[in-house]
């Protein structure tokens, strides 16, 4: 071989180990169940704790303006995984679990009815399609070794996470929340197919979220000599509100805020903790740098009410399920040192669908990017460079409790329109002067309504989305 070709090859080798190297980072997505925007102190909490939060928010960018899929929890964990807005997957509710004993499983033209209701609802999909490329299926053609943990809620069995291209599942069932969150994890009154059945118990009275956490650590640890995706979907802080004892007491000797519920700061304070936890393993291992972890949740806070108050989403209107800036609007923290920049705050409005296309422009696959709903935010990441402008919606045709009717949502600039299917009267805010949406401006900007009108119509249109109909 002559001393050209043998530099050639040497440079080619070097250039594929190079370019393999620099596509060799891990991932972390860390899907809260529930946590309002406002249930973290780097975004007004004046009650909860959260001084691992705070601290990752320190070391990278934290998103004022990031909304969930949906204001339920289903849809928007189907569009995590697939990249594609819930009303193009038919899955706009939450998915109904086998101990409830109801049949959500539907096809276009199946409908719900309600005796008192002027509209027939169409009934979702009950489960992930197979069919449905997922972020676990992808990284794994990537070579990533993956695990899922904690709250799945996206079908039966035959549609677990194993079966959506995760290696390992623990605590992934058809369950929307633990029946306990101390170990063996179990109700106080026995009922049929209501267990975590994808966990097993290790030690009584271990709350679940350090269970999490040290399952996350593990799976750390075992593949720090490989590349590893970690969707870790904590159950907290959905109910069953229920916190350790100890951080319980802490909480009920603290001078109450807005937020004043000793137990759901308990059970804040323990998703803290295994961020804590996590992030110091990733540390120790030398990995923390060579880790892009997103931090965000899955809807809006539940407030519940005011002899029984849960949270409070203040100055956010509203809660989780309604067509609110408290219902949507969620904490969103993205840090990866030495790659992105630390301490930033961004008031970009992004969404859940940008993820799958975020991980993808930073693994240098660009091609795939057209058929998602969401967009790569690498560079307003990297660089602090600005997004496109675009339109995000939200679907939701159903009725729910005794207030909340059908709806679908544009946000576009800084105008937001909710339209309601049953002739209920719109609204419009400009949330860049009504973050509380408190002055329903529709009656005096006729056109912009109308023009977001026929945006929602479009879009309806270009989705497929099934729609409510007349009885």
């Amino acid at each position: 071989m002559n001393k050209y070709l043998f530099t050639l090859l040497i440079f080619l080798i070097f250039d594929q180990s190079f370019a393999q190297k620099t596509n060799d980072f891990n991932v972390l997505i860390i899907h809260v169940d529930d946590l309002g925007w406002a249930d973290i102190e780097p975004l007004g909490s004046d009650f909860y704790e959260t001084p691992n939060i705070n601290r990752l928010a320190s070391e990278g960018v934290l998103f004022t303006n990031s909304y969930a899929a949906a204001a339920i929890c289903s849809p928007t964990r189907a569009a995590m995984l697939t990249g594609k807005y819930p009303a193009r997957l038919g899955i706009t509710d939450w998915i109904r679990a086998k101990f409830q004993g109801i049949t959500t499983s539907g096809l276009p033209g199946e409908y719900e009815k309600f005796e008192e209701k002027p509209l027939k609802t169409p009934k979702i999909q009950g489960f992930l399609p197979l069919e449905e490329v997922t972020i676990a299926e992808r990284m794994k053609s990537y070579g990533y070794a993956t695990m899922h943990v904690g709250k799945w809620h996206l079908g039966e069995e035959g549609f677990y996470p194993t079966d959506q291209g995760f290696d390992v599942n623990i605590g992934g069932n058809d369950l929307g929340q633990p029946p306990s969150y101390f170990d063996p994890y179990l109700p106080a009154k026995p009922r049929e197919f209501y267990e975590i059945t994808t966990l097993r118990p290790r030690k009584k009275g271990e709350f679940l979220t350090d269970r999490e956490g040290d399952e996350v650590v593990n799976f750390i640890r075992q593949k720090k000599d490989e590349k590893f995706f970690i969707h870790w979907a904590p159950y907290a802080v959905h109910t069953p509100i229920m916190g350790k004892p100890e951080l319980v007491e802490k909480y009920k000797k603290k001078e109450p805020g807005d937020q004043r519920n000793p137990v759901y700061a308990a059970l804040v304070e323990s998703v803290d903790q295994n961020v804590g936890k996590v992030m110091e393993a990733l540390d120790q291992m030398g990995l923390r740098e060579n880790t892009l972890v997103v931090f965000t949740s899955d809807n809006g806070g539940l407030i519940g009410n005011y002899e029984s108050p849960i949270t409070n989403n203040y100055p956010l209107k509203s809660q989780k399920g309604y067509p609110y800036e408290g219902g949507i609007r969620i904490p969103t923290i993205v840090s990866w040192p030495g790659t992105i920049p630390e301490g930033k705050v961004n008031n970009t409005p992004i969404i859940t669908m940008d993820w799958i296309p975020t991980v993808l422009d930073f693994l240098g696959e660009d091609s795939e990017l057209d058929e998602l709903d969401g967009v790569s935010l690498k560079g307003l990441l990297t660089e602090g460079s600005g997004l496109p402008a675009r339109d995000l919606f939200w679907y939701f045709p159903h009725y729910r409790l005794s207030d909340i009717v059908p709806y679908a949502i544009v946000r576009s600039g800084d105008y937001k329109l909710i339209h309601y299917f049953d002739g209920s009267p719109g609204e419009l805010y400009d949330l860049n002067l009504d973050l509380q949406e408190s002055v329903n401006v529709i009656g005096t900007r006729k056109a912009i309504a109308d023009q977001l009108q026929l945006k929602i119509e479009n879009w309806l249109k270009e989705t497929g989305a099934r729609l409510p109909v007349e009885k």
